[in-house]
């Protein structure tokens, strides 16, 4: 039996509330540090909640795990907003179905489950199914299937697929790819395989992954001017690897801004070494998933003294196998560097520096 508009009228504001405090305690799933809450937020913490508050409907674990570190914390918040979130030449179900695509290229579950869920909401199940399923070749509605290829495809340096969108539009898609390249690893490391409790039963589970496809689509449709979050880091020179955001000032901003926040934060808390060594196997890296053995990563490290092994352990893996980052890898870091503020920190700056590198590689050499 169908239900009037008025029945359903008074269900969504229920149906809000209830998914709005589950995700609310979401942030409990949190590994590995303790985030900020809203009442013990400093004047920058307030700006970004409130903010994504206002654009998200609450504070998205992927950004409360950044909260032990303003300056990555804010520059996860820019790029996420100004690519995904603000209104620009792509619209929304694109952004998602990009996202999604991208995450499993990044064997990110929790990000596959959510951003499937935005584009169930956005799109239909028939293609969030397909998303989730990585059979992308079944997504209906051609623009979407193609940007799912294109974006699951371009992990791979010399992919070289052709960009299903239009020059106006390439700003804004690759950014969200770059965006996702980076809070896939954050989020690998630090978050659950689902934001959904673990505990619930298959047909629960099933319900509350229709509601929070709802959910994630509600805010889609409010206005979303962009670069209200700009102010939030200083101005910085983009550096020539964004070359592919020039044409959109907004977006070539924040990912200028977020990149010198996070630059920063890497300074801080990683050796220059283990930074330099990063850079270089970033160089030479071309998308593949390194060995299982281990034994690259072993080699790498030799060259590193052995105070610094651990954090160059970290930071490898969460640059090219994030999902492989355990217990026993952020202890070993936490022994030299035990504050949250240096782990968010060290695998921030990784993060970023692999999502470049890739991102980099829709430029047109």
């Amino acid at each position: 039996m169908t239900s009037s508009p008025t029945r359903k009228a008074r269900r969504t504001p229920v149906a809000n509330r209830l998914m709005r405090s589950a995700l609310r305690r979401s942030p409990d799933q949190i590994r590995y540090i303790t985030p900020v809450r809203s009442r013990s937020a400093t004047p920058l913490h307030a700006l970004v909640y409130q903010q994504a508050e206002r654009d998200f409907g609450l504070i998205a674990p992927p950004l409360a795990l950044h909260s032990p570190a303003t300056g990555p914390m804010t520059a996860s918040w820019l790029m996420l907003r100004e690519t995904l979130v603000a209104d620009g030449h792509a619209d929304r179900a694109a952004k998602e179905v990009v996202a999604a695509a991208v995450s499993l290229s990044n064997a990110c579950p929790y990000c596959i489950e959510v951003h499937a869920a935005a584009v169930q909401g956005l799109a239909g199940q028939a293609s969030a199914s397909a998303i989730s399923g990585d059979r992308l070749d079944s997504i209906a509605d051609e623009q979407h299937r193609a940007l799912a290829g294109w974006a699951r495809a371009a992990r791979q340096r010399h992919a070289r697929n052709p960009q299903p969108f239009t020059a106006e539009q390439a700003p804004e898609l690759i950014g969200v790819a770059a965006t996702f390249h980076y809070l896939n690893r954050m989020v690998n490391i630090f978050l659950a395989e689902s934001p959904l409790p673990a505990a619930l039963p298959p047909s629960a589970r099933n319900r509350a992954g229709r509601l929070l496809g709802w959910y994630m689509s509600s805010t889609a449709g409010q206005p979303h001017p962009p670069g209200d979050s700009l102010p939030l880091l200083p101005a910085a020179d983009v550096p020539p690897d964004l070359a592919w955001a020039y044409p959109a000032p907004t977006i070539r901003a924040a990912f200028a801004r977020a990149s010198q926040a996070i630059q920063r934060a890497g300074e801080q808390h990683l050796p220059d070494r283990v930074r330099e060594l990063v850079q270089q196997t970033l160089t030479g890296w071309d998308g593949t998933e390194p060995g299982l053995d281990q034994s690259w990563l072993r080699e790498l490290l030799a060259e590193l003294p052995s105070s610094e092994q651990a954090a160059g352990r970290l930071a490898l893996l969460t640059a090219l196998a994030s999902y492989r980052v355990d217990k026993a890898t952020i202890e070993n870091f936490r022994v030299s560097a035990p504050s949250d503020e240096a782990l968010i920190s060290a695998t921030s700056w990784a993060s970023l520096a692999a999502a470049r590198h890739v991102a980099s590689w829709q430029l047109p050499y």
